[in-house]
C-alpha cells in the first residue's frame, strides 16, 4: 500500500523515539529518592515557613493592608536577603502558630522566648532582651512582681511566656487567656480582669495606638528573658544559617538600623518632651545672646584677646602630650583592623567545627551500636591501634572536649571583635544602674552558684539616674561578676554587689567585692591593658577588662581596683550622674 509523503515522515520520527528510549538510561531510584528529600530542605527548593504572631507590635503584625510587618518581620526579611534564601510568613493566633511548629506545618518561629522548658524541644537562637511588665487600671493598687499576683484575675497572652510562667506558680484557675497581647489590654481597659501581663515594649505600644488612657505600667520589669529564633530539635542546620545571618546583619550595621526602625522610638521615648525641650533651647538661648549681647561687643572681644592668649601656652603643653599618645593610638587602630580581619577568618572554619560536631555525636551514637553488635559476635578489636572498650569511653570525651575547645576559640574571637569595634554614643537614654545590674545577675545567675554559696547585694534607693547604653552597661557588670567568680578558690568565699551616689562627686558607684585570691600590687597599674591577663593558664585573654574600661570611657565614667592580695579584690565602676536640671 503506497504512503503519503507525511507517513514516512512520522514513521522516521518513531523510530528516532525508539532508539533514543532503547540507549537512555532510567533515573535511578536513589537519585528520585534524594530530589523528594531535597524538595523537602526549606531554603532550598522551597521558601522558608516562618510563623508569628499576627498581632504583637512593634515586633510582629499584620498591618492595615494585611502584610506582615514589624521589627522581627524586617529582620528576617534582611536575614534572608545576605543568606541568600526565600521565606514565606504565616502570622496567625500565637497558640496556633505555636503548634504549627510543633506539627511540622511551619519550619521556624521567629519571636519566641527561652525558657528551659521549651528548651527540651526546641533549638534557640535569641538576639535581644525583652522585659515583661504588669498592667493595671488606674484605679487599681500597684503590684511590685508576680507573686503578689496570687488570687487576682490575670489578663496574659494565651500559649505565652507568661502563660506558661503564672501556671507554673499554680494561678492557672485565675487566668483569663486571650488570643492576643492587643485583646488583653482592651479586655483590661474594658473593665475585665484585675491585672495584665504584657512584654512591655508591645504593651506601650498597643495603649499608645489604641488610645487605652485608662491603664498604665505598674511594674516595669518582672521578667527579663531572652527573644528571638526557634525550630523544632533536629533543623539546627536551618537555625545555623539565621543565626550566620544574624551576625553578618550586626557586623554591617543593619540590625541596628532595623532596631532603631521600630524599638528605639518606644524605648527613648520617656525623655521625648525632655529632648525637645534641649533642641528648642538649643535654637533659642543662641539668638537671645546674640541679640542682647550686641552692645557689649566690643568689651567682649578684648576679654577674649586674653584669654585666648592664655589658652595657647596650654594648648601647646597639650599638643605635646598629644603628639606623644599618637603613636600608641596609631598602634592600637591598626591592631583594630588587624582584629577584625583575623576575628572573620577564623570564624567561619569554627562556625564549621560547630555545626558538625552535633552531628558527629549522632553518628556516634548510631555507630557504636553497630561495633558493640560486632564486639559480640567477633570479639574485642582495635580502633587507631586502641582497644574498642577504652575508645567507646574516650570518644564521647574527645567530641566533648572538641566542641568546648570550639566555644572557647568563639568567646575569644567575640572578645577580640568587642575590643576592635567602635560604638561611642550610640543608643543612649536614661538608665538606672541598679536596674542594670539586676538584669546582670539574672543572666548569670548559674555562674554564680556554680562558684559561691554566698551572694550578696545592697542597692542604694533612689540613685540618681545616668546617661548610657543599658546593653552595655549591663555587659561591664557582668564582666565583673565572671572575674570575681573566677577569682574564688571555693563556694565558701562570698561575692557582694553594692550601689551607692557620692554627691560629693556627682557620680554613681558600682562595687563588685569578692573574698577571691586577690591581685598582687605591681599588677593593679595594668589591670584594663589589652590583653593582660593573670589567668593566662585558665583561658583568660586579657579582653574582658580592656574592654569594659572602653565602654565605660564612652560613657564619661572609668573603673577603679583595690586589693589585699590574698584575701579580697573589688572593682568599682563610676558614672556621673545626669543633671535634673539639663536633662543630661
Amino acid at each position: 500500500m503506497a504512503m503519503n509523503g507525511r507517513a514516512p515522515r512520522l514513521f522516521l520520527l518513531a523510530c528516532l523515539c525508539l532508539l533514543a528510549l532503547s540507549v537512555l538510561e532510567p533515573v535511578p531510584a536513589r537519585a528520585a529518592e534524594t530530589w523528594d528529600a531535597a524538595r523537602d530542605i526549606p531554603g532550598i527548593l522551597r521558601p522558608v515557613r516562618v510563623g508569628g504572631d499576627r498581632d504583637y507590635p512593634p515586633y510582629e503584625f499584620l498591618d492595615k493592608d494585611g502584610q506582615p510587618a514589624g521589627f522581627n518581620v524586617d529582620l528576617t526579611r534582611a536575614v534572608a536577603e545576605v543568606m541568600g534564601m526565600r521565606v514565606e510568613f504565616r502570622l496567625g493566633a500565637w497558640a496556633r502558630e505555636l503548634q504549627a511548629l510543633k506539627d511540622g506545618e511551619v519550619d521556624l518561629l521567629q519571636g519566641m522566648t527561652y525558657s528551659d522548658e521549651r528548651d527540651q524541644y526546641m533549638d534557640f537562637a535569641p538576639h535581644i532582651i525583652v522585659n515583661h511588665a504588669i498592667f493595671a487600671r488606674r484605679d487599681t493598687a500597684p503590684v511590685s512582681n508576680l507573686d503578689e499576683l496570687a488570687g487576682r484575675k490575670v489578663i496574659v497572652h494565651r500559649g505565652g511566656y507568661m502563660h506558661d510562667t503564672l501556671a507554673a506558680k499554680g494561678f492557672e484557675k485565675d487566668l483569663i487567656l486571650s488570643d492576643t497581647p492587643a485583646d488583653g489590654l482592651r479586655l483590661l481597659a474594658s473593665g475585665q480582669g484585675d491585672y495584665a501581663v504584657v512584654a512591655m515594649l508591645p504593651g506601650s505600644y498597643i495603649i499608645r495606638e489604641n488610645k487605652l488612657d485608662n491603664i498604665q505600667a505598674v511594674a516595669r520589669s518582672v521578667a527579663t528573658v531572652r527573644y528571638g529564633y526557634a525550630v523544632p530539635q533536629g533543623r539546627e542546620a536551618l537555625l545555623a544559617r539565621f543565626s550566620e545571618g544574624l551576625a553578618i546583619l550586626r557586623e554591617t550595621g543593619r540590625y541596628q538600623a532595623i532596631h532603631d526602625k521600630w524599638l528605639g522610638v518606644l524605648e527613648d521615648g520617656k525623655v521625648r518632651w525632655e529632648t525637645i525641650g534641649l533642641y528648642v533651647g538649643a535654637v533659642v538661648t543662641p539668638l537671645l545672646t546674640l541679640l542682647g549681647g550686641s552692645m557689649l561687643w566690643t568689651h567682649f572681644l578684648r576679654k577674649q584677646v586674653a584669654q585666648r592668649t592664655r589658652s595657647l601656652t596650654e594648648a601647646m603643653e597639650e599638643l605635646s602630650r598629644n603628639q606623644r599618645q599618637l603613636v600608641q593610638a596609631d598602634k592600637m587602630a591598626a591592631l583594630g583592623i588587624l582584629v577584625s580581619g583575623v576575628a572573620h577568618e577564623i570564624n567561619n572554619p569554627n562556625g564549621l567545627i560547630l555545626l558538625n560536631i552535633p552531628i558527629l555525636r549522632k553518628v556516634q551514637a548510631d555507630v557504636l551500636r553497630l561495633l558493640d553488635s560486632w564486639r559480640e559476635r567477633e570479639g574485642e578489636f582495635t580502633l587507631g591501634g586502641i582497644a574498642y572498650g577504652r575508645m567507646r569511653q574516650e570518644l564521647p570525651k574527645m567530641l566533648e572536649e572538641m566542641q568546648e575547645g570550639a566555644l572557647r576559640i568563639k568567646r575569644i574571637v567575640n572578645d577580640l571583635k568587642d575590643f576592635a569595634r567602635r560604638e561611642e554614643g550610640a543608643g543612649k537614654a536614661l538608665i538606672d544602674v541598679g536596674d542594670a545590674s539586676r538584669k546582670a545577675v539574672r543572666l548569670v545567675e548559674s555562674t554564680i552558684r556554680k562558684h559561691t554559696e554566698h551572694f550578696t547585694v545592697d542597692y542604694e534607693k533612689d540613685l540618681p539616674l545616668v546617661w548610657g547604653n543599658s546593653q552595655r552597661i549591663e555587659q561591664v557588670v557582668v564582666n565583673l561578676i565572671l572575674n570575681a567568680c573566677q577569682a574564688l578558690p571555693d563556694k565558701s568565699r562570698g561575692i557582694a554587689i553594692s550601689t551607692r551616689h557620692d554627691a560629693a562627686r556627682g557620680k554613681v558607684i558600682l562595687c563588685v567585692r569578692d573574698e577571691g585570691s586577690g591581685i598582687a600590687p605591681e599588677h593593679l597599674p595594668h589591670l584594663t591593658d589589652p590583653f593582660f591577663t593573670t589567668k593566662r593558664d585558665a583561658g583568660g585573654t586579657g579582653l574582658g577588662l580592656s574592654v569594659s574600661a572602653g565602654i565605660l570611657k564612652e560613657h564619661g565614667g572609668a573603673i577603679t581596683f583595690e586589693s589585699c592580695f590574698g584575701e579580697w579584690t573589688m572593682a568599682c565602676m563610676e558614672l556621673p550622674a545626669a543633671r535634673e536640671e539639663s536633662g543630661a
